[in-house]
């Protein structure tokens, strides 16, 4: 809009208003306040080719409303141009200055005064600058008689073949590129003349490689820097073609430290965090034989002179394994590793100290590896960086193994040999125990240990003692009721062993050992064990978490309608759930809405805790599940939801979102309903099991 257009519209409603109350406003601060004149000016020429010497002027910033556009050849005048818009001007070959002056709605003003070279000559002394950070470049140019620059990024695609950027000499043109990777960027400088100049050049775009080194990010410039005859490019995995991987070919001629660095000769965007105490990188390696040296070196990629190296063997062919390697156990004769040092370059060494003779290698995910952690309860044998080193006495040998019932499950196998002592056991963690004492206390004075034991009626001893005074111990028994199968047992150390020392919860118990078949000789037994754990102390209040396992809470179930719940033995103690004791809901004929609830103690506190899990095991997949909780005394004050099995003959978590539940009200009776909507009829199809109520 005109700026005087917009005063004299003002002008005109104040006049308005004066004639209707007789007072003075002269005060127009309320356009200025919190407008600021126009900014970031800026503005594009555009010749055309023909020797005719004319030019489009696109002006262009921010808080502008129109432009006044001084042509710069003499001519007094001046054009307006809106926001938007553009101006044409013929010129004659010269040099000018075209002046822009910005106009914002409030009147303020900004100028900014550009060069304009129209020349019908080719451009000469063309000179571009481009620089690239990650995925985006700069692009800038000089050159005598060009009036602009045309830019292409050389990432053209079939819709838009010729897209481009223009640009004047003082301007920078900036581009992001999709994807990392090598692109044409041609640099076209214009006259007014049909003559153009041109320069084009390579450019590599991506982000600078980083740990953990996978070869599959888009984003990343996956360049690698071969020396002593290597020949390395980023591949398709030989076992996954859908994976990107590194291929490294050491061929004939090769020098025996023929390597690869990863990246450029800037290396990695960080620093490598190898530390005495996290001193591990591990990669995948793809080897064409077993028994062939691979180095890693770490160094300093402004100073050589400050890196590390070591070695690691394969020991497979033609599949992929993990090596590990560890710089703290550096090469001999290099220097050893100095955590002050800036260690962000690697290079590998495939078949080192060994000629080329054109074996190929595939590497992928390099990384560091997490800091080891020393063994603690719950001692499970599946926490990922976890040192479950185990010491066999008396003969014993342990090993790890895989649950004979769950193979996706790892767990200690023990034997008990031929020429075992009658007092052989297995030691858990180093001979220094656990990092932190066991707490267990006078009241909480229970662990319990799952066993797969080859029969049933064999004595298994817990001893927990010092691991820096083994007089200070306490030790206890516990027996197998069943064979080839899991069950856990529970050791109370209020109960200890008879002629040892008594429980004493001021000792620093911090180190545990089992025996299994004690106080009996060797003969080839074999034990599987897992999952050594704190038991909690018994509760004498029914609520919520259950999970059936007391011996002295009242599960006092009241059935209704065809439902009928029992407290069982678990009839499958695997995956989630290897609770011993479990709850059993079986839907008899009845009604549709047949099931079971049970009252608790108290009311259920639902102030912060308002999501609802239960372990299901069902014979379907698709079998609706009702969780409802009511008043004591009035049932037409509850809340519910339901949702799906989505497993069969397998325990499963399932989830009960009670956000929206009243807190204002008192719940504390627990409601299941099966099939809510189905007559059940008692048979297998409409047996359910359940376990581990919990309120998150």
């Amino acid at each position: 809009m005109n700026a005087k257009k917009y005063f004299l519209s003002i002008t005109l409603l104040l006049a308005v208003i004066a004639g209707c109350k007789k007072e003075s406003f002269d005060d127009t601060s309320f356009v200025n306040s919190g407008v600021s004149e126009p900014a970031k000016l800026s503005v594009l020429f555009n010749i055309t080719q023909d020797n005719t010497g004319l030019v489009t002027i696109f002006p262009s910033g921010e808080g502008a409303t129109i432009y006044d556009v001084y042509y710069g050849d003499g001519t007094e005048s001046f054009v307006k141009v809106g926001a938007g818009k553009n101006t044409q001007h013929t010129y004659k070959e010269g040099v000018y200055t075209v002046k822009i002056v910005a106009h914002g709605i409030n009147g303020k003003t900004t100028e900014l005064s550009q060069g304009l070279t129209v020349s019908f000559k080719a451009p000469e002394n063309l000179k571009t600058t481009v620089t690239t950070n990650g995925l985006t470049i700069n692009v800038g140019a000089t050159a005598d008689y060009e009036t602009m620059f045309h830019v292409y990024y050389g990432d053209e695609t079939t819709s838009n073949p010729e897209p481009y950027d223009s640009f004047l000499e003082a301007q920078t043109a900036t581009h992001t590129y999709a994807s990392a990777g090598s692109y044409v960027v041609r640099v076209v400088a214009l006259s007014g003349g049909i003559a153009t100049t041109k320069h084009e050049e390579t450019i590599k775009v991506g982000k600078q490689i980083d740990l953990p080194l996978t070869f599959d990010d888009p984003n990343y410039d996956y360049t690698t820097s071969d020396f002593g005859g290597n020949v390395s490019s980023v591949a398709a995995d030989p076992a996954n073609a859908a994976n990107k991987v590194l291929k490294v070919i050491k061929p004939g001629g090769a020098e025996v430290w023929a390597g690869t660095t990863l990246g450029t000769a800037t290396g990695f965007a960080n620093k490598v965090a190898v530390t005495a105490a996290n001193s591990k990188l591990t990669a995948r390696v793809y080897s064409p034989a077993a028994g062939l040296t691979v180095k890693l070196k770490l160094e300093d990629h402004n100073d050589g002179t400050k890196s590390v190296e070591t070695d690691a063997v394969t020991t497979v062919a033609n599949a992929w394994q993990t090596l590990t390697f560890d710089f703290n156990n550096n090469s001999a004769g290099t220097p050893a590793l100095n955590p002050a040092f800036i260690y962000d370059k690697a290079s590998m060494f495939f078949d080192f100290n060994v000629g080329g003779s054109g074996k190929v290698f595939y590497m992928d995910d390099l990384k560091m590896t997490a800091p080891i952690q020393k063994i603690s309860l719950p001692v499970t044998f599946d926490a990922p960086n976890t040192d479950y080193t185990v010491i066999d006495f008396g003969n014993n040998i342990t090993v790890d193994a895989v649950d004979p019932t769950n193979p996706a499950n790892k767990v200690k196998k023990t034997t008990k040999p031929g020429n075992a002592e009658t007092w052989a056991g297995v030691t858990i963690g180093t001979a220094a125990g656990f990092p932190t004492k066991v707490p267990i206390t006078s009241a909480f004075a229970q662990l319990s240990l799952r066993v797969y034991s080859p029969a049933a009626g064999i004595t298994i001893k817990l001893k927990l003692e010092d691991h820096a005074d083994n007089t200070k111990a306490v030790e206890t028994d516990a027996v197998t009721t069943v064979a080839n199968q899991w069950e856990t047992l529970t050791f109370n150390f209020l109960n200890n062993s008879a002629g040892t020392p008594a429980f004493n919860p001021a000792y620093n118990y911090d180190k545990a050992s089992v025996f299994f078949d004690f106080n009996v000789g060797g003969s080839g037994k074999v034990f599987y064990w897992d999952d050594l754990k704190l038991v909690p102390a018994p509760s004498s209040v029914l609520g919520i978490p259950l999970d059936f396992q007391s011996t002295t809470l009242n599960y006092a179930f009241t059935d209704f309608d065809g439902g009928a719940v029992t407290i069982v033995n678990n009839p499958n103690a695997s995956g989630i759930n290897t609770s011993t004791k479990v709850a059993k809901m079986v839907k008899n004929p009845g009604a549709t809405y047949g099931g079971s609830f049970l009252a608790l103690d108290n009311p259920i506190d639902f102030s912060t805790k308002k999501t609802f899990k239960m372990k299901v095991y069902s014979p379907r997949v698709g079998a609706k599940v009702l969780l409802k909780v009511e008043n004591l005394t009035n049932g037409g004050i509850s809340y519910e939801k339901e949702v799906l099995t989505t497993k069969a003959n397998e325990w499963e978590e399932l989830t009960f979102d009670y956000s929206g539940i009243n807190t204002a009200n008192s719940y504390q009776k627990v409601v299941l309903i099966f099939d809510n909507g189905t007559s059940g009829d008692g048979s297998a199809n409409y047996t359910f099991y359940l376990d581990d109520i919990t309120l998150n």
